[in-house]
């Protein structure tokens, strides 16, 4: 456990026990994606005391914010691919370079979400149906959130290089210090304690930003310190085009296929509304707490895309893939458990951020129903991951449209309007994707073609 947590830049990945690698690459994965979820889940505890509008404030931009995590988390897989992969080859110098050039993409596109954000945040909110309360109290959080953009876009990315690299645990504790920094700060900004102002919903924005930005200067710190598997120097910034280019091309269909995932889930979200801010706050509430609940298998199918990166390059095809079937098993045993607890208690879940009848109600039958997928989905999560770490993203973006696009929206829009005339009808088209996303992956996964990918 304690090489886990800590890290050792000399283990090689693609010797010894397949489940020893796991294992040491999962735990400081799973707590990095803890860590990243806890922005949220403390955002929304603190936040939900200030009633249903300003939850439907986080929810909303939360919701726009998707498309931003999508374009983070593309980069991120084809940074992690080609990192891994140049790891596993043993070209360390070619690593440190595609690290570099990585973080001038970061710097490109949070320049421009950042302006989008800060001049149309009122549009925003407007454009995904709140009401004028919400308008009132929560253009300023929309604000801060899209114009500190870039403490996001590099979290995701130099924990990327970082996970590629096999030094997952140095993700994980930068993650820990930025949101040990939120914790503090949340409750200060939001109800001004001390000598802090008090910014209502406004606060939560504030906090994040300061927890994520420093969490982020961590990360540079070791990124350009000699105790890593990656050093970036300042060779390593000078543009090179060509590489930029080839980062893009490998990174442009985890960027598709997140952002067919999450615009889909935007619509979701604008159906919901439909139905009220009680509708929304309940949906919100649950997405957070499923997202949170994930954490643990997300951070499994991250292993897999590291080990399969590092695996391929070192020509290594039948451990890959024994590799991503192992996660899989771990997977599935991890997620059934939770759709369990999920079933039987749906209202002492919700319950624990609100008390509100119509929110308490939405959120139960959102996390119950949704909860019937879960194990389909763990499979299929894994199966992506593994895609996406031998650079094959195009694959997973196909699915991705199939089941969101041809199935999860129209079902969504038919059941809502249509079949069960309520907010309930998108809860059971996502089930149904969600358990179609499983079963089409892993089919995918045995085809086979992902082990000839070259990057």
């Amino acid at each position: 456990m304690g090489e886990a947590l800590v890290g050792d830049s000399d283990r090689d990945f693609t010797q010894g026990s397949i489940g020893t690698a796991t294992f040491l690459l999962a735990v400081p994965m799973i707590l990095e994606m803890a860590m990243e979820s806890i922005f949220a889940i403390v955002d929304l505890a603190y936040v939900s005391q200030l009633g249903d509008s300003a939850i439907a404030t986080v929810g909303l931009t939360e919701a726009v914010l998707t498309l931003l995590y999508a374009v983070a988390i593309g980069l991120s897989m084809g940074t992690t691919a080609m990192v891994a992969r140049r790891i596993g080859e043993k070209n360390t110098a070619a690593a440190n370079l595609v690290a570099g050039q990585a973080l001038w993409i970061g710097v490109f596109v949070s320049m421009a979400v950042a302006i989008i954000g800060l001049i149309f945040a009122k549009d925003i909110l407007r454009l995904m149906g709140a009401d004028a309360t919400v308008l009132a109290t929560g253009t300023s959080y929309t604000s801060l959130m899209f114009g500190g953009s870039f403490t996001i876009l590099f979290l995701f990315l130099n924990n990327a290089i970082f996970r590629g690299a096999g030094d997952a645990s140095i993700a994980m504790q930068s993650l820990v210090l930025a949101n040990c920094i939120n914790i503090i700060l949340d409750p200060c900004f939001i109800f001004g304690l001390g000598p802090f102002p008090e910014l209502g919903v406004t606060g939560a924005a504030v906090a994040t930003n300061i927890g994520r930005g420093i969490g982020v200067a961590f990360q540079f710190y070791f990124l350009c310190s000699p105790r890593g598997r990656i050093q970036v120097s300042r060779a390593d910034l000078l543009i090179q085009p060509q590489l930029i280019w080839n980062l893009l091309k490998v990174s442009f269909g985890g960027i598709a296929q997140f952002l067919i995932a999450t615009a889909s889930w935007l619509l979701l979200v604008r159906i919901v509304s439909t139905f009220g801010t009680a509708a929304v706050a309940g949906y919100t509430i649950a997405v957070r707490i499923i997202i949170f609940s994930f954490l643990p298998a997300w951070g499994l199918s991250n292993t897999a895309a590291a080990l399969v990166g590092q695996n391929l390059g070192a020509k290594l095809v039948d451990r890959a893939s024994r590799t991503v079937l192992q996660v899989a098993k771990y997977n599935v045993v991890y997620m059934t458990m939770v759709s369990l607890i999920f079933f039987t208690f749906p209202t002492t879940l919700i319950g624990l951020f609100t008390q509100e009848p119509d929110t308490l109600a939405t959120g139960a039958h959102c996390i119950r129903t949704l909860s019937y997928g879960f194990t389909a989905w763990s499979i299929g999560m894994v199966a992506i991951q593994a895609f996406n770490g031998a650079g094959d993203t195009i694959t997973p973006t196909w699915i991705n449209f199939i089941c969101f696009w041809i199935i999860q929206v129209p079902l969504a829009y038919w059941f809502a309007n249509f079949l069960f005339n309520s907010e309930g009808g998108v809860f059971w088209a996502v089930m149904v994707s969600d358990f179609t996303f499983g079963i089409v992956s892993a089919l995918w996964f045995l085809k086979g073609d992902w082990k000839a990918k070259q990057i």
